[in-house]
């Protein structure tokens, strides 16, 4: 149970960053003097790299570790869990493409709109609602 209750901690410690990033950058893309700017850069790197990547690699080291711990062989056979994993890998691709928009903010080279980032910031919650689905339902 304490693999458990450590993935789901570091799990929803990612999802904060994952919903409140993206609604930074929507703040930031809507600014236009040096001094938000230079704010918001601070904020989104300190989120990043501080709260929102460690509680990536952390969520995903205690599932590993509970999937081996589980007997990955027991579960393999299971659609949900293949699907879930892969919700997983695709929300590790919305991670980076995170970063990459924050390094475009970092050197001012953004080119999307705040409502751009408005429904990219829509992502995050259809990803948590799937794979809650898929981890407690077990629908398949």
């Amino acid at each position: 149970m304490w693999l458990k209750t450590l993935h789901l901690i570091f799990m929803v410690t990612w999802f904060a960053g994952l919903f409140y990033l993206p609604r930074l950058f929507v703040y930031h893309a809507q600014s236009h003097d040096r001094i938000s700017k230079e704010r918001f850069k601070v904020m989104e790197y300190k989120l990043y790299y501080g709260i929102m990547t460690p509680g990536m690699i952390l969520t995903l080291a205690f599932g590993i570790w509970m999937l081996i711990d589980y007997a990955w062989a027991s579960y393999s056979q299971f659609g949900w869990l293949h699907a879930k994993l892969s919700l997983i890998a695709l929300l590790c691709v919305y991670h980076v493409y995170c970063g990459i928009w924050l390094h475009q903010f970092k050197h001012d080279k953004n080119r999307h709109s705040h409502i751009y980032f408005r429904w990219f910031n829509e992502l995050p919650v259809i990803f948590l609602v799937l794979i809650i689905i898929l981890a407690t339902i077990k629908p398949f």
